[in-house]
């Protein structure tokens, strides 16, 4: 039963109302070990000058659900936490990348998110990235495990952290307010969403943002990919031309990756990643983030639409803009060549 349960959590509900597979590039290894692992990796940490190789060998082709088995017989064996070995052992964006693999997917993203607000001045790309593209069930783990992990209110750093519509629009989120999909498609709703979207901003002089901010974030995604389509009736510019032309600074970015989400999440996953390694140096947070929160979702779906879109290959332009043992960890979550 445990087998069928854990196999049921990997799954999700269409908006058809049937159980759609998750599109990972790193899935449970078979024949797998905890102690084996365990072992190796007590060997390579404690080596002199660390066997990185093995290190990531084993920790970026397990699931969390196997690294945490791992973790378990590695401190049984080496009478030490597999986390504290890792922070002594590693450093740089590979002692980030494999920390950030220690953690589950949920915790990972609470830790992202409360980093981010985390001292002087908030981290405000990563906020967006996190609360715009995660869902109601997603952002509700979210909630609980960040209270579990820092004895905080996510509500509470938001609001503390941030100001104005930008705020409003983030707390919005968190709220789960956001419809479920259904199989009853609302034409009158649809149309009556398009045509206020459009009077609450081109159509005036100043634009509504509570308006756009309510059906944006209360809308289930299939109702708002139609909305979108409807809006080009009524406007002389799609949804994203709109939000450029309306609002500036945090809250066009916010809009624009709510917009790019609900069109295509992997498409915005993948455009993040090119401009992230566009420049000389590429941006390893906004790389490691990604990288490490969808390689057990929806990475491979990514790859596909990095590839569609940008003519080359996921796994190229990581070998271009990245160096060293950081590379060979991210090539080996991003699973194979397209």
């Amino acid at each position: 039963m445990a087998l069928v349960s854990e196999f049921l959590s990997q799954l999700t509900l269409s908006h058809s109302g049937e159980r759609e597979p998750l599109y990972p590039t790193v899935v449970p290894v078979r024949d797998f070990d905890p102690a084996r692992d365990a072992a190796r990796l007590e060997a390579a940490l404690k080596v002199k000058g660390v066997d990185e190789q093995t290190v990531i060998d084993i920790l970026t082709r397990r699931t969390y659900e196997q690294r945490r088995e791992i973790a378990f017989d590695y401190e049984r064996i080496a009478k030490k936490d597999l986390t504290v070995a890792l922070k002594g052992a590693l450093s740089g964006s590979l002692e980030a990348l494999m920390l950030g693999l220690m953690k589950s997917p949920t915790q990972y993203d609470a830790s992202m998110l409360n980093g981010a607000m985390k001292g002087l001045g908030t981290d405000e790309e990563t906020l967006n990235e996190i609360v715009c593209s995660r869902n109601n069930e997603e952002l509700a783990q979210i909630k609980a495990v960040y209270r579990e992990m820092f004895k905080k209110d996510l509500e509470k750093d938001v609001a503390g952290d941030t100001s104005g519509d930008f705020a409003k629009l983030l707390l919005a989120l968190i709220q789960n307010k956001r419809d479920e999909p259904s199989n009853v498609v609302e034409y009158q709703q649809i149309d009556d969403d398009a045509r206020s979207l459009y009077e609450a901003g081109v159509k005036r002089k100043g634009t509504d943002v509570t308006v756009w901010i309510a059906i944006m974030t209360q809308r289930s995604v299939p109702h708002l990919q139609r909305v979108f389509e409807r809006y080009m009736s009524y406007s002389p510019y799609d949804m994203k031309e709109s939000i450029m032309k309306e609002v500036k600074g945090d809250l066009e970015k916010s809009f624009l990756t709510l917009v790019e989400c609900v069109e295509n999440k992997q498409l915005y996953f993948a455009n993040r990643l090119n401009e992230a390694m566009k420049t000389k140096g590429a941006k390893e947070k906004v790389l490691t983030r990604i990288m490490v929160s969808r390689c057990e979702v929806d990475l491979m779906k990514i790859r596909n639409q990095f590839k569609k879109q940008h003519k080359r290959s996921l796994y190229q332009t990581i070998v271009e803009h990245t160096k060293g043992d950081y590379q060979m960890a991210l090539l080996s979550l991003c699973g194979g060549d397209d």
